[in-house]
């Protein structure tokens, strides 16, 4: 690594307070930005892209890890600087981009294959994660830092606690991996839970055939009510009956019990039925 001072020091010298309205938890131990880093593995080609670097550790480990090109999107002015000073000790390699990360289509950055390696903001991260799984193929794979329980519902199987909209569409698009926990205690203010690093990397293709859009409405209406019988839960959808007959899915069915691959047939059939 380039000679930085210490993420402490840097912090003190820019004001470099968390603020709880754009959701920052600072990571100051190398150890766990370095072990992030390399879990996304070769980063010698192509492009990595960091939401809301802060102080900069995540970006100082992934170019010792050998990154080529980082882009940073920050919207804190305050990190804006210290990301310079980063940029100026790895000359060429690191690009920042002061924005917003909501009004961003990463998609879009850099040269394949792309990346996406973050702490995410906690009050954006599923906002951000659906955005990008919109354009899932444009990544090589995304590895992310969220609250325990988000990861926990990214990867619940059927029939589980966990199991809703956001697992069946994450699943549905990408393989999930949950990484390793790291404990609030790592963190700079701590937040009140336990965070876990996750591994998403997007499948060659769906796991079934459906359109995004589709595929929200009808877990919506599922998960809304999870508790109820699907015959009474995807009324808001029109017959809720013949849907599930165009399916084979039985009416007495609770969300929760319908795998990936059954959302999707109710995403086409209710597609069929109203000529898209």
């Amino acid at each position: 690594m380039a000679e930085l001072p210490p993420l402490r020091e840097v912090i003190a010298r820019h004001g470099l307070d968390a603020r709880k309205s754009l959701g920052q938890h600072f990571l100051f131990d190398l150890n766990l930005t370095g072990r992030i880093a390399r879990a996304a593995g070769d980063l010698s080609v192509g492009s990595v892209i960091e939401i809301g670097p802060g102080p900069g550790g995540l970006t100082r480990a992934l170019l010792d890890a050998g990154a080529r090109h980082v882009i940073a999107i920050e919207r804190d002015d305050r990190a804006i600087a210290i990301q310079n000073e980063i940029a100026e000790a790895f000359p060429g390699r690191l690009e920042i981009m002061a924005a917003d990360a909501m009004a961003i289509d990463a998609a879009g950055l850099g040269e394949t294959p792309r990346r996406i390696v973050a702490n995410l903001p906690y009050n954006i991260s599923t906002a951000l994660l659906l955005g990008w799984l919109k354009r899932a193929e444009a990544f090589e794979r995304l590895i992310l830092m969220f609250q325990k329980e988000v990861v926990d519902r990214l990867a619940a199987p059927p029939r589980s606690d966990h199991y809703g909209r956001l697992s069946v569409i994450t699943q549905w698009l990408c393989e999930v991996r949950p990484l390793f926990n790291v404990d609030r205690r790592a963190f700079t203010p701590p937040p009140a839970v336990t965070s876990t690093v996750v591994e998403l990397v997007p499948r060659s293709e769906p796991l079934a055939p459906a359109r995004f859009a589709t595929l929200e409405r009808v877990t919506a209406a599922a998960f809304g009510q999870r508790r109820k019988m699907l015959r009474s839960s995807l009324k808001s959808l029109g017959d809720a009956e013949e849907l599930l007959e165009r399916t084979g899915l039985a009416p007495t069915a609770r969300a929760e019990e319908i795998p990936v691959e059954g959302f999707c047939a109710l995403a086409r059939a209710l597609d069929e039925r109203q000529g898209s």
